[in-house]
């Protein structure tokens, strides 16, 4: 299964595989090495874009005394900070890292009433960019836990 956002891109990028392997053998009809390196690279390209648009199933035992992590990768930083849009006092953040062979799906990290949604467009600054966490586009959610 693909993340639906990711259709556009797949489906681009698949044609673009498809059209260079099929017309490597016509552009460089005498070097096999050329058209097989160029045919694989294709081929190596398209599996990074499936593999980045992936979004399984996930069995997740849900009820109201759980909190899963939201996203896949590696907890980079723990650390109190101060939080200016909602709670407007400190809280702790959980830093995870991406890798692009992470799936790159954002879930929900424990059930609750949703109290606050606020989308930031913003830059693409990579990760590990000191201000990625502020400058970035990303989603403010709040969820009011049960207990």
């Amino acid at each position: 299964m693909f993340h639906k956002e990711g259709a556009k891109i797949i489906l681009i990028s698949t044609f673009l595989a498809t059209v260079i392997i099929l017309s490597s053998a016509y552009v460089f009809p005498d070097t096999i090495w050329l058209q097989k390196t160029i045919q694989i690279t294709a081929l190596l390209l398209l599996i990074l874009v499936l593999q980045f648009f992936r979004n399984p199933v996930r069995a997740i035992e849900v009820n109201d005394y759980n909190i899963i992590a939201p996203v896949d990768g590696k907890v980079v930083v723990i650390e109190e900070v101060e939080e200016p849009e909602y709670f407007k006092d400190k809280r702790l953040q959980v830093s995870i890292f991406m890798s692009p062979i992470n799936v790159h799906v954002t879930r929900y990290c424990t059930s609750g009433k949703v109290k606050y949604s606020k989308y930031h467009p913003g830059k693409y600054l990579v990760a590990w960019h000191p201000k990625a966490s502020t400058e970035n586009e990303r989603t403010t959610i709040v969820v009011e836990n049960r207990i």
